[in-house]
C-alpha cells in the first residue's frame, strides 16, 4: 500500500506524542513491569525514527559517514522498522506473560536492570532476524528520489492474531469457571473444592468485568478491524497504546487461565486486582 510521506510523517509523529503522554501519565510505575520498561524503549525509538524521516524528507539529499541520502532511505528505513516492530510482537507477548505470571504468583519479581536488558536484547535479535533470517525485501518506486513522494507501506496482522488469541483463552477460562460453579454448587459453613469453584468464578467475573469496562471501545475497534479488510501500517502497529491494552490482557489471562485455582481465591475473598487491570 503507498502512503504519501507526509501522511507517513503525520503518523509517526502522532504516534510519539502518544507514546511519551503515556510514559509521563504513567511515570510513577512504569519501570516495575517488562512491558513498562520497553513502553520507553519503545518511545525513543520512534523519536529516533521520526527525527530521522523529517530529517532526510526535507533536505531531499544528504550526506552521513560518507553515505549519500535521499528519500529512498525515507522508505527503506520506514519499511525496515515496521518488519522490526512486526517481529517484535509476539517475543513481546511471551517475555511480559512470563513477567505477569511470576509477578502474579510472587515467584519472581525482574528488576528494572533486568527488564532493559531484556527489551534491549529483543530489539537487537529481532533487528538481526529481519536482516540476517527473514525474507524481507524492501519495495521501491523506480523513479528517481527527488520525485519520489510517496512509499510503500507492509501491513501488519499481528495484532489481530495476539488480541484474538488471548481473548479467546481468556472467554474459554470464563466459561470452563462457570461450568465449574454450576456443576458444584457452594455449601454453607463449608470450605469444599465445590465453594472454591464457587469462588474462582466469582473472581473470575470480577476481572473482566473490569477488563471489559476499561477496554470496551478498543475491542469495538479491534472488532471492525477484523472485519473489514483494513491493514494497520507496520510501523503504527506498535505503540503504547496497544502496549496498555495488551498489559490488562495479559495480567487478566494470567488471574483467570494460568494461576492455580486456589490462588485465585487466596486474599480478599477472591476480588479481582483492580489496580492491575
Amino acid at each position: 500500500m503507498n502512503i504519501p510521506i507526509a501522511s507517513i510523517l503525520r503518523g509517526l509523529g502522532g504516534k510519539c506524542v502518544l507514546n511519551w503522554a503515556l510514559v509521563f501519565f504513567q511515570r510513577k510505575h512504569i519501570c516495575r513491569s517488562f512491558l513498562g520498561v520497553f513502553s520507553v524503549s519503545l518511545a525513543v525509538v520512534d523519536t529516533l525514527l521520526t527525527l530521522s524521516v523529517t530529517a532526510l524528507h526535507l533536505q531531499a539529499e544528504g550526506h552521513l559517514l560518507g553515505l549519500k541520502l535521499t528519500r529512498y532511505h525515507v522508505c527503506l528505513l520506514v519499511q525496515i522498522l515496521g518488519e522490526v516492530y512486526s517481529t517484535l510482537q509476539w517475543p513481546v507477548v511471551i517475555v511480559a506473560g512470563l513477567d505477569h505470571f511470576f509477578s502474579v504468583t510472587r515467584r519472581w519479581q525482574a528488576s528494572s536492570r533486568l527488564s532493559l536488558f531484556g527489551s534491549g536484547l529483543l530489539w537487537i535479535l529481532s533487528a538481526l532476524y529481519v536482516f540476517l533470517l527473514s525474507d524481507f525485501r524492501p519495495v521501491m518506486e523506480e523513479v528517481f528520489h527527488i520525485q519520489i513522494h510517496q512509499c510503500w507501506v507492509f501491513h501488519t496482522s499481528q495484532i489481530l492474531h495476539i488480541a484474538t488469541s488471548l481473548l479467546l483463552i481468556l472467554g474459554c477460562a470464563a466459561l470452563h469457571a462457570g461450568r465449574l460453579a454450576l456443576k458444584h454448587p457452594p455449601l454453607k459453613d463449608q470450605i469444599t473444592d465445590q465453594s472454591r469453584a464457587h469462588s474462582r468464578r466469582s473472581f473470575v467475573l470480577q476481572t473482566l468485568y473490569i477488563f471489559l469496562n476499561t477496554w470496551a471501545l478498543l475491542l469495538v475497534i479491534l472488532a471492525v478491524l477484523l472485519l473489514l479488510p483494513v491493514g494497520i501500517p507496520a510501523y503504527l502497529g506498535l505503540n503504547s497504546a496497544w502496549l496498555c491494552f495488551l498489559n490488562s490482557l495479559l495480567i487478566a489471562v494470567v488471574l483467570c487461565a494460568v494461576c492455580p485455582a486456589s490462588q485465585l481465591g487466596q486474599g480478599g475473598g477472591g476480588r479481582a486486582p483492580r489496580q492491575l487491570l
